[in-house]
């Protein structure tokens, strides 16, 4: 990622993630996920922030003259300071990958069961992060991922009241 930390320390401790759109050719965009900080570095390039412990989706999509060439599925967790990480491209240092998917059947499965948390009313970024390496495991096995309920949801945010 091209530009310095900002002075100051105002990047101190945000995962990063670079957006390149180039209609038709690049397409990078964040499906969900909340950031904190934004810069501007081009009509076609942008880097965003994420503050430690955000949950966050980024699709990656390439394309040329015979068609879709790559289409890539991240969701991640932006690290706290000292956890271990995994890089991703365009995000940096990186984070924690709850889901890593190539391919459009996949990518298309994934962002299917993002669509269906938001149609019961949640956010994704607040669901159970296990529920997103059950769908990257199942569907990296290529079978059916299981839906995540209003009663799997409750049991999550009781076991995070109590610190689990």
């Amino acid at each position: 990622m091209s530009p310095a930390p900002r002075p100051g320390g105002a990047d101190a401790g945000l995962t990063w993630v670079e957006l390149t759109w180039r209609a038709g050719e690049v397409e990078q965009w964040i499906r969900f996920g909340q950031s904190c900080d934004e810069q501007v570095l081009s009509r076609q390039v942008r880097r965003l922030g994420f503050a430690p412990g955000a949950l966050f989706a980024l699709v990656r999509w390439a394309s040329n003259d015979v068609g879709t060439i790559a289409s890539h599925l991240d969701i991640l967790r932006a690290a706290r300071a000292g956890e271990a990480i995994t890089t991703a491209s365009g995000v940096e240092p990186g984070g924690e990958s709850l889901l890593r998917l190539s391919g459009w059947p996949k990518v298309k499965a994934a962002l299917a069961a993002i669509d269906a948390i938001e149609a019961m009313g949640l956010q994704p970024a607040d669901v159970a992060w296990a529920h997103w390496r059950q769908v990257h495991h199942r569907l990296s096995a290529g079978v059916a991922h299981r839906p995540y309920t209003l009663m799997r949801h409750r049991a999550w945010r009781a076991r995070q009241a109590v610190g689990l």
